[in-house]
């Protein structure tokens, strides 16, 4: 029997940072902030980052419910990579993400960008997505 393929949405999601930059790249690559601002919400934690920013270097961030009861690993291979203004990588499932970084003013806009997965709606995606940016932008502007 034909079974039809969810066939994949480009979803994006933006934040506009008070801080230059620099500092946002910063803060977005090194492992030692990705560990403070990668999730979703207050229940989760992000024990564990590796990111080697570079064409073929390995992202690997360890993403847990703080209760123990839920985890996944999220890996991906940059294929491409222009320092303090945008990176993309291919998750190991094959879906694409694109991140760019551009000066407004005293600010930094995050746009990222990202290939849906079949799973969760496209909604439910956004929403988690835009949380973990936003998370990212409070980070930065906290630090």
């Amino acid at each position: 029997m034909y079974q039809e393929t969810k066939k994949s949405e480009k979803i994006t999601v933006v934040a506009e940072i008070s801080a230059e930059r620099k500092k946002v790249w910063q803060y977005y690559t090194e492992p030692r902030h990705i560990i403070r601002w990668n999730f979703a919400s207050p229940d989760w934690h992000c024990p564990r980052a590796r990111n080697e920013v570079c064409v073929g270097g390995q992202f690997f961030a360890r993403m847990e419910a703080r209760d123990g009861s839920f985890g996944f690993d999220y890996e991906a291979i940059y294929e491409e990579v222009q320092p303090e203004e945008f990176l993309s990588y291919a998750l190991t499932d094959g879906r694409q993400v694109r991140v760019s970084f551009e000066e407004a003013g005293d600010r930094t806009r995050v746009s990222l960008s990202f290939d849906s997965e079949p799973n969760n709606s496209t909604g439910m995606q956004r929403d988690g997505w835009q949380a973990i940016l936003n998370n990212f932008k409070k980070h930065v502007e906290e630090s």
